[in-house]
């Protein structure tokens, strides 16, 4: 039951909704979301979709993330640059295609990450995170900040959504679209698992024995979502050639980006009993014979060891560095290769999270010393199957090719907007929620977040706006350096929100 103050706002400039809760309300048990978006009217999290706004080009594009990590497809949406904007056909005019579109970002931190829900058995939990998502970029609401108790109503709906994580793909785009057909709602949803399978295959002959990585989430891997998609495209496109799919599930390296601390904590110089990534003795092993392969780097606390100033006397290793993360994956799915003896060269890795763009660099770099690799016999370990120079595969690129032929072939592109309007909104856990367990960082810890179930219909969080706040200075500099023009939009979104100046902390633009 839901207990609300009335307050009557009389500035005019304000549009807060006029309901206060003095409580949290009281668990709505075995309530089906979609259920609730569509018909509950007293719910938060109800959408009048009787009204709304289809077809209108003025509307902003919705973008959402488990994290940061989606940023690296909003970059690629943004600096698109492949058509006249005059004419729209295709080549370069040196102006950006969505020039005139603005967009609306989303990062689910509170929740994330999404790709450990599976093994954790709660696909369904998952899947309802990824309805809230579309349910905030479709709806009007949102905090200013952690502490405000009052919700604003002022944000604007949607006319497109980018799913632009892979696990959300896989796991809840048809959820999503399910909901838009049983609302009428015309708002098209485009994921970017079929656009990483359109590039990675752009790159293959039709004819040509290949071997296809994947480098995704567990959750994504378990989907199946790349290889499924890959079995579809090869058989419609008529390739003949072996196309063989190996995948790693890359667990901790978008959460040390995400500087999740059960993952990743700059802080610490020994390990912790709280670490959820590899190690020596885990469900997912750091191999001790592969240790010279990994090449792990121990500086500044990088790796975490039981034993003082050791590294190879260590009982206990903990990873503590994205690149370090890296290097065990990469190592991982080379060994799946050479372990399988198949005879065809890993041609491609698909970067299948979002967050892994931001580490191209280490990347590349960590494939290089693997191709040069030397077993004590002299031999080249892994060379057989690995072609010298691998592609890497960004699935953002093709992800904005999409969107931009939707809105080209339903006459959706916004005539008279600005992409400086853009806004970026993240979540974070919801202190009015007496249900909720949240840690001295301020988090969901570990247990509790996978341990909630679904279908008990609450506000888990709070969305609010980018802000020193809930963005750490080490993530906002790699915003700064890796994305800059993203960068540039969240400054000028924060520069029009009085409260949060503190942004501009980092680096004023």
């Amino acid at each position: 039951m839901r207990y609300y103050i009335i307050i009557c706002l009389l500035i005019a400039t304000s549009c807060k909704q006029n309901l206060v809760k003095e409580s949290q309300p009281v668990i709505e048990q075995e309530k089906d979301i979609v259920s609730t978006i569509v018909n509950d009217t007293s719910n938060y999290f109800y959408i009048d979709f009787k009204n709304y706004p289809n077809k209108d080009k003025s509307l902003p594009i919705g973008v959402f993330d488990s994290g940061t990590g989606g940023l690296t497809v909003l970059k690629a949406i943004v600096n698109y640059d492949e058509n006249k904007n005059k004419t729209k056909e295709k080549g370069k005019d040196g102006i950006l295609d969505f020039a005139k579109e603005s967009f609306i970002y989303l990062g689910d931190q509170a929740n994330m990450p999404y790709g450990n829900y599976s093994k954790e058995n709660k696909i369904d939990l998952l899947q309802e995170h990824i309805i809230k998502d579309a349910q905030f970029l479709m709806g009007n609401k949102y905090y200013s900040d952690v502490d405000d108790g009052i919700v604003n109503t002022d944000k604007q709906p949607v006319k497109v959504i980018v799913i632009a994580c892979n696990t959300a793909t896989a796991y809840g785009k048809e959820n999503i679209e399910s909901l838009i057909d049983k609302v009428g709602a015309d708002v098209k949803i485009i994921g970017v698992i079929d656009a990483g399978v359109r590039a990675v295959l752009t790159n293959i002959k039709p004819d040509e024995n290949a071997i296809i990585g994947v480098l995704a989430t567990v959750g994504t891997v378990a989907s199946k979502g790349y290889t499924n998609t890959i079995n579809k495209f090869k058989k419609e496109l008529n390739y003949s050639g072996e196309i063989e799919v190996f995948s790693q599930g890359g667990i901790g390296i978008a959460e040390a980006i995400d500087e999740d601390p059960d993952y990743f904590d700059k802080n610490l110089k020994k390990p912790r009993s709280a670490y959820k990534g590899p190690s020596l003795n885990g469900n997912i092993k750091i191999d001790k014979t592969l240790e010279s392969i990994y090449n792990f780097d121990y500086n500044n606390y990088k790796m975490l060891c039981d034993v003082k100033g050791m590294t190879e006397g260590c009982s206990i290793l903990q990873i503590n560095d994205a690149a370090n993360y890296v290097r065990f994956h990469l190592v991982s799915l080379l060994e799946q290769i050479r372990k399988s003896e198949s005879n065809n060269q890993l041609k491609s890795i698909i970067l299948g999270c979002t967050h892994y763009p931001y580490l191209t660099k280490e990347i590349n770099e960590i494939l290089k010393e693997l191709y040069n690799y030397k077993n004590k016999n002299g031999q080249f370990l892994y060379r057989k199957n690995m072609a010298e120079n691998i592609e890497l595969i960004d699935p953002a690129i093709n992800t904005a090719k999409e969107l931009y032929e939707h809105l080209k072939r339903k006459s959706l592109f916004n005539q008279n907007g600005n992409i400086e309007n853009s806004e970026f909104y993240i979540s974070i856990p919801n202190k009015e929620n007496k249900n909720n367990q949240i840690d001295k960082r301020g988090r969901f810890p570990y247990a509790y977040k996978y341990g909630r179930k679904a279908h008990q219909i609450q506000e888990y969080t709070k969305v609010v706006p980018f802000s020193r706040k809930n963005i750490s200075e080490d993530i906002l500099i790699r915003f700064q350096t890796q994305t800059p023009f993203i960068y540039k939009l969240i400054q000028n979104f924060n520069q029009k929100n009085g409260k949060l100046k503190q942004l501009n902390s980092v680096d004023k633009i």
